[in-house]
């Protein structure tokens, strides 16, 4: 019984965290990290746009006082509110500042709220507020009206942009062009195709080769420009980035050996100038590369276009949002020409009324009435020969207006204004109506009125170019040096090298990937180690290039007889080993050689008394370019006893095998194999 009681509980306890998770969830989605498609805000954002229409007076209000009167209708803390406050008026679009706001580029913190002050920009006030298309709900406490989404007639969804963590989503909406926005709308209501890429405020150069209308990937360079050839200047930022964050990143690739720089010094004022200076021996156009490939300088971002859109999450696309928010204000306009001819007929009605009953002198007829019903019924029917002349209906309101008409009004009445008056409303709603008769060419015009009005302030900031992907192996510096000892048999780069002559060595970076072959024809691709055990075997040790020709003369055991074969740089995988040529106890490479020309090899072939000759000369140009794992071309038939790598010097008999440069290091000769005959000591 205990233990059903007991699972009864844990239900009840699971439907609560339920339930519960599923309305934290609900409302961090859609009241706090992600934008609504309608209007493009948050709802921090929307109250405190609210709350500046609230306060507009034309002067600038104390941010303070803003964040305490936002605080009525958001109920969370006033930092976020702040932080939210300060992040849109960096935008430069919606709100005026005065003060120290910080500054985007060098990520300064803006003064406190009671030293700065804002107000809306003339741009907000023209685009943002309409009382008539504007729902409103109770705010969380009840004591104050919010808007449910503002009636914005520009696509602020787009040229805003947004970054929003919720519970299981996230948004990251990329800025857009304020020209760029506008001119697509017009393109959309010409029914022409549009593209949109972002524009960031810091600059920079974009490649949108991957950018998928809103989603996909994007990559961000900084605008870097070589002052001469010991200097160079950073003149704008990628997405996102300060010159403090960036400064790091180069001081942390230069700390790792990636990059040299001499200094690095921020003149970041009201533009960004980021001074870079190079050490003796290192030039510009080389360090431009290792700071794209290595540091902050290029980054890549990810656009995730998430909105709210019917009180629900979705992605959409680019041009879908805005599609969405040019229908949007084609309905909104619409709305207001119909509300604006509403009250322009009303007033003309009015007007109409006012000019009866006080040129035909309808006022005269109450004068003898007592009672107000009778008065109002005598209006009612002398007014009842004019309808044809009148809007609509007459109401008992209109009646009442006509009642409270003063007798001082009556006697100082101007016929002819009052007749100039009439014809303007009518011209005005014949306007109107002529609007609503062609709404996309109304649209089009409000569109292009902003534009001109508005465009010259809001220039393109980045730069669209498509770049290629920097090599960072061929921009890293060649720094470290990888040596092998033969004694000990260890490899890396804190391995000591002692006897030069017998031990190999080599100057890498830290992104290369090194062959190693070995006497009995093993070979392998490892990375940069600091040491490692490879034995006491290795006949070769070199950077791993796609175009290497080696030249292999080796002794296959089984037959103890020698094969030449030449191959290019073989596939591999790093760390995994294969073979030149079967393993067998006997079997040992004789001469390795890396060339594509002009590689030649004395063989040395063991005596015999009916052989013309004991020795011939080989050219390993004469062989075909094969696998690694070929067989190769047997070079006699008798026991090959020695091999010497003759690459450069005078012809005797006949050509050689070779060596390439840089197969065997520098301080060390050529690889020659002397080895006895079977059953014989070696000399």
């Amino acid at each position: 019984m205990s233990d059903v009681m007991e699972d009864r509980q844990q239900g009840k306890l699971h439907r609560l965290f339920d339930r519960n998770f599923l309305d934290y969830t609900s409302y961090v989605i859609r009241e706090r990290a992600i934008p609504d498609i309608n209007d493009g805000l948050k709802p921090v954002q929307r109250r405190i746009f609210q709350t500046l229409h609230n306060m507009d007076d034309g002067r600038f209000h104390k941010v303070a006082n803003v964040v305490g009167e936002t605080m009525k209708l958001h109920p969370h803390g006033d930092q976020s509110i702040f932080a939210a406050l300060v992040n849109l008026a960096n935008k430069g679009y919606l709100i005026d500042r005065q003060g120290n706001f910080g500054n985007i580029y060098t990520g300064d913190q803006a003064s406190a709220p009671r030293y700065i002050e804002c107000r809306l920009s003339p741009l907000a006030r023209e685009t943002l507020f309409n009382k008539d298309l504007t729902e409103f709900v109770d705010s969380y406490d009840g004591r104050m009206l919010e808007p449910v989404s503002l009636p914005a007639k520009l696509p602020l969804l787009l040229l805003l942009g947004a970054e929003g963590i919720a519970v299981g989503m996230a948004t990251k909406i990329m800025p857009h062009n304020f020209c760029e926005l506008l001119k697509s709308q017009i393109k959309y209501l010409d029914g022409k195709s549009f593209t949109l890429y972002p524009d960031f405020p810091r600059g920079g150069i974009v490649d949108a080769s991957a950018y998928d209308h809103g989603n996909g990937r994007l990559r961000c360079r900084a605008k870097i420009e070589k002052k001469d050839d010991k200097t160079i200047t950073i003149t704008e930022l990628p997405y996102n980035l300060t010159t403090q964050s960036l400064i790091d990143s180069v001081e942390k690739a230069a700390k790792g050996g990636k990059l040299k720089i001499t200094s690095i010094n921020d003149y970041t004022a009201e533009d960004v100038e980021v001074e870079v200076k190079l050490p003796r021996g290192v030039h510009a156009d080389e360090t431009i590369d290792a700071l794209y490939a290595f540091t902050d300088c290029e980054v890549s971002v990810s656009p995730n276009l998430v909105v709210i859109r019917d009180n629900m999450p979705c992605i959409v696309r680019v041009e879908e949002a805005l599609k969405y928010n040019t229908d949007k204000l084609l309905l909104d306009l619409e709305k207001e020409l119909n509300i604006e001819r509403s009250r322009l007929l009303d007033k003309l009605h009015a007007r109409k009324l006012e000019q009866i009953f006080i040129e035909e002198r309808l006022y005269k007829q109450i004068e003898e009435k007592i009672s107000y019903k009778a008065v109002v019924s005598t209006i009612r029917q002398a007014l009842f020969p004019f309808v044809d002349e009148l809007i609509r209906k007459v109401t008992r309101e209109d009646i009442e207006r006509l009642l409270e008409i003063k007798i001082k009004r009556i006697s100082r009445y101007d016929i002819n204004k009052q007749q100039k008056e009439i014809r303007k409303i009518e011209k005005n709603i014949t306007t109107i109506e002529n609007h609503l008769k062609d709404m996309v060419g109304f649209t089009k015009n409000y569109i292009g009125a902003l534009l001109k009005k508005y465009g010259k302030e809001f220039p393109r900031k980045s730069r669209l170019k498509q770049f290629d992907e920097v090599n960072a192996r061929a921009a890293a510096l060649a720094n470290i040096h990888v040596a092998y000892n033969r004694e000990s048999g260890f490899l890396g780069s804190k391995v000591k090298v002692k006897n030069t002559k017998k031990d190999l060595g080599l100057t890498c970076s830290e992104y290369d990937r090194i062959l190693l072959i070995f006497k009995d024809g093993l070979y392998k691709v490892i990375g940069v180690a600091d040491k490692i055990f490879v034995g006491n075997n290795l006949l070769y040790m070199g950077a791993v290039k796609r175009k290497l020709i080696f030249n292999v003369i080796y002794r296959a055991g089984a037959e103890n007889l020698s094969y030449a074969k030449r191959f290019t740089m073989p596939k591999f995988i790093i760390n995994r080993e294969y073979r030149l040529f079967p393993e067998h106890k006997r079997s040992i490479i004789q001469m390795l050689a890396v060339g594509d020309k002009d590689v030649r090899a004395r063989i040395s072939l063991v005596p015999s008394s009916r052989a013309r000759y004991n020795s011939l000369e080989m050219d390993m140009d004469d062989f075909l370019l094969k696998g690694a794992s070929a067989k190769g071309k047997r070079i006699s038939n008798r026991v090959v006893r020695r091999v010497t790598n003759i690459t450069g010097k005078p012809r005797r008999q006949r050509p050689v095998l070779a060596t390439l440069p840089g197969l065997v290091s520098k301080s060390e000769p050529a690889s020659t194999s002397e080895e006895p005959e079977p059953g014989k000591k070696k000399d």
